[in-house]
């Protein structure tokens, strides 16, 4: 162990004084925080400094760099806006694209295609929109490909329920199409990881209003669209919920470990 410092010498007034006060004795400055753990030696008692306080890390999630591009986010706008031009162009029926009307049956890829399409520009501008404000800032934070599963998830498994239920109560004719549950489920992980966030670190907080008018818009487009599903709408937010659940767990059980 080195030996203590006989003196300090003030920055303020230049006297020499004991290396164990926290203050300047001649003119009052303070010199450290707290004044140095003593241990003694033999005869002697020795200086040790106090241990640094680790502080908690916040869990924080992995962020694309500068450069990168938010392909997802791309993917998801421009792949149903480029099939609704193609529907349009060659005066296709959503179904010959893969809308879902009445049982599925063996034709599953209907789960898959289904959440990207659409009938009409309307209800493309209000996903898309929801898709553009929350996927980017998701993007940043999981990833493009593990975005872009949990979008097409979110979507497919939205489907997926409508058509179960569907088949629950018979004499319903399933009409379904659209992301509306892609764009559910993509604010409610979304959401998860903000909350993550803010809890860590309460200065960067969000605008819950705006997050929570955004759900409701999402929530009510079944009421104005005959192909928005509102069981496709809340199934793919439950699955982006609990998407966005898992990802904040496993990046505090790294930030921890």
């Amino acid at each position: 162990m080195s030996a203590p410092e006989l003196s300090v010498v003030c920055k303020s007034c230049g006297s020499e004084v004991s290396p164990y006060v926290t203050e300047c004795p001649y003119c009052g400055t303070r010199l450290r925080k707290r004044a140095p753990k003593l241990e003694r030696h033999g005869d002697e008692f020795m200086a040790t400094e106090r241990p640094k306080r680790r502080g908690r890390r916040s869990p924080r999630f992995p962020r694309l760099g500068a450069m990168e591009r938010p392909y997802a986010t791309w993917i998801a706008i421009l792949a149903p806006a480029i099939l609704f031009l193609v529907q349009v162009a060659a005066d296709l029926a959503p179904t010959e694209v893969g809308a879902i009307v009445g049982p599925v049956g063996s034709e599953w890829w209907r789960y898959l295609a289904a959440p990207f399409v659409y009938v009409d520009m309307g209800y493309l501008f209000v996903i898309g929109l929801a898709l553009a404000i929350f996927v980017p800032s998701l993007e940043r934070r999981l990833g493009t490909i593990p975005a872009l599963i949990l979008l097409v998830a979110c979507g497919a498994l939205g489907m997926l329920a409508a058509d179960a239920l569907d088949a629950i109560e018979p004499g319903v004719l399933l009409v379904a199409a659209g992301g509306n549950g892609m764009a559910l489920g993509a604010l409610c992980a979304w959401t998860a990881l903000r909350r993550s966030e803010t809890r860590a670190n309460p200065g960067e907080d969000f605008d819950t209003i705006a997050v929570a008018v955004a759900a409701v818009v999402l929530l009510a487009l079944p009421l104005v669209e005959t192909y928005a599903s509102i069981v496709a709408g809340v199934a793919g937010g439950l699955v982006g919920a609990a998407a966005g659940l898992a990802a904040t767990r496993a990046t505090r059980a790294d930030a921890v470990g």
